[in-house]
């Protein structure tokens, strides 16, 4: 029974935090959308910072839950990847959805609960990297890196010299001081390069407009240029 009061209580101050935001959320506030008294919320919780922290680890914790359904499901990298991220989206999307004061649940600077918040992206981080090396991802050769300096970059720049290992390179990147040759379209970065970038992308969707459906695609690419033909899409 006290596990289901307490989801009350929970359930009671994230309402009042999409009314009040944080700061202004007390325990007064908390007791009245309960119906009940001040002191039958302390039997609960400590206090208004208590229940904001435990509100934000229940938040998380179910996201990272899916997150985890989906890093270990019997699918290809890509829906298992694609996965992980929606839980991310997903969760910033529903609070974001709410209320902007529910929003500042997501904030890893935000002194009750940062620390969730951070160890959470750190969580995900932690999946993708499994995903892209049970993928078969491993970072570029030290042979290989010294010979793609040599190669041409910059715009304009031709293409790799045929012959060896690299004829078949495809040439990558966002800029000119950031380009890598895939040997045969296979990745030159490591997992955790890979999972790196796969936050990052979901980070820049957070803040688009219909950012959810441009998931997929944007994994799908992403993943093709990663991992080649085990990218693909199902």
């Amino acid at each position: 029974m006290g596990g289901d009061r307490l989801t009350e209580v929970l359930d009671a101050t994230y309402d009042c935090l999409t009314r009040y935001g944080v700061r202004r959320t007390t325990v007064d506030d908390i007791a009245g959308a309960m119906g009940v008294s001040r002191s039958a919320v302390y039997q609960y919780v400590r206090g208004k910072d208590d229940a904001v922290r435990r509100l934000a680890e229940r938040l998380h914790t179910r996201a990272l839950e899916r997150a985890r359904r989906a890093a270990s499901a019997d699918a290809p990298p890509a829906t298992r990847v694609r996965g992980v991220l929606e839980a991310k989206l997903g969760l910033v999307l529903e609070l974001a959805g709410d209320s902007p004061h529910t929003a500042e649940l997501l904030d890893e600077k935000a002194r009750l609960f940062g620390d969730i918040c951070h160890g959470f992206t750190a969580d995900l981080r932690t999946l993708l990297i499994g995903v892209f090396a049970e993928a078969g991802l491993r970072g570029a050769d030290p042979a290989e890196e010294g010979a793609d300096e040599a190669g041409p970059a910059g715009p304009g720049a031709g293409p790799r010299p045929s012959g060896g290992p690299a004829a078949d390179a495809h040439r990558v990147g966002t800029g000119t001081a950031d380009v890598r040759w895939l040997p045969g379209g296979a990745g030159a970065v490591d997992p955790a390069e890979a999972a790196d970038i796969c936050i990052a992308l979901v980070l820049g969707l957070e803040s688009v407009p219909g950012g959810e459906q441009l998931l997929r695609p944007a994994v799908d690419a992403l993943l093709a240029g990663l991992l080649g033909d085990a990218g693909a899409a199902p």
